[in-house]
């Protein structure tokens, strides 16, 4: 969870707020950062085209955000899946994120998805693989380049992320081709976490009848398309070892890996650090901006 210092953060702020039927945002922190972000201008230069788009086959919902006055055509593409444990998470609520990655010129689609315990593994891996497709047969239509597309999320959403990039299953499932994807970018994800001890892990993935096939690092391949993983030296909710282990794997293979890990920094100010308000905590928006750029190109 982001932590309490929001909360203190935009108290002088509330009262504008109340006045444009903006408080119920306010009942997850991200939602918070997201408010404090806009009011601040974090939302200027970027636009939402779509809200709520229907996608899948149970009912998911997604949002798209661009450029502010973007070409009709060509600009490259990032799909954002935000974390929560895999029980919580809001696509509204990371509207920050969106911007953030908007305003520096991607369109940026950010999907929702089922949670546990409504589901289990591998739901949350189908629902993502169906943005994936969906943003390969829509995302022109918003300014969007299909051939482009970048992937990029934090905590559980990053391991979406590692596994729609690493085991091409779920997306061939869906009739995509897994090279589709051109770049990966995983914020403070979990790659290599079995045995499970979270009890949200337990939750999520015991239901498995082999549990290595639940880890991204079981399907590191030479085949893995260029991939930054950012990891955090006070992180004790995802353990910086995650993302060391991964690219150590990846590396043997031959694969393009890098790793970033930013002292002092906790799981929580890896996704704060992607608003206007939080950015001085570290780089991560530039170095994660750096990174698609080399890749997807502008």
């Amino acid at each position: 969870m982001i932590r309490h210092a929001i909360t203190v953060a935009i108290v002088a702020i509330v009262v504008l707020l109340a006045g444009v039927g903006l408080m119920r945002a306010f009942v997850s922190p991200p939602g918070q950062l997201s408010i404090l972000d806009a009011a601040i201008g974090g939302g200027i230069g970027a636009e939402r085209p779509g809200s709520a788009i229907s996608f899948g086959s149970h009912g998911q919902t997604l949002d798209v955000w661009r450029p502010a006055g973007a070409p009709a055509t060509g600009n490259p593409v990032l799909i954002f899946w935000y974390g929560g444990g895999w029980v919580d998470g809001d696509r509204r609520a990371y509207a920050f994120a969106a911007r953030a990655f908007a305003k520096a010129g991607f369109v940026v689609v950010v999907p929702d998805y089922r949670k546990v315990p409504q589901i289990h593994f591998p739901a949350m891996l189908q629902d993502g693989a169906e943005a994936v497709k969906w943003t390969r047969d829509h995302i022109a239509e918003y300014g969007g380049d299909p051939r482009r597309i970048g992937v990029t999320g934090h905590s559980a959403g990053a391991y979406t992320v590692a596994m729609l990039t690493l085991d091409p299953r779920w997306l061939r499932a869906e009739g995509v081709d897994p090279k589709i994807i051109r770049a990966a970018v995983g914020l403070s994800g979990p790659y290599n976490f079995y045995p499970f001890t979270s009890k949200r892990a337990i939750d999520a993935f015991s239901n498995a009848a082999d549990p290595t096939m639940t880890q991204p690092i079981t399907f590191a391949s030479a085949a893995a398309p260029p991939m930054l993983l950012v990891t955090s030296t006070a992180d004790t909710t995802v353990r910086p070892h995650n993302a060391y282990d991964l690219a150590a794997k990846l590396t043997t293979l031959g694969t393009t890996v890098k790793v970033i890990d930013y002292p002092g920094l906790s799981h929580e100010d890896v996704a704060m650090a992607l608003s206007k308000p939080f950015r001085g905590k570290a780089p991560v928006l530039g170095d994660s901006l750096t990174f698609f750029k080399a890749h997807l190109g502008r």
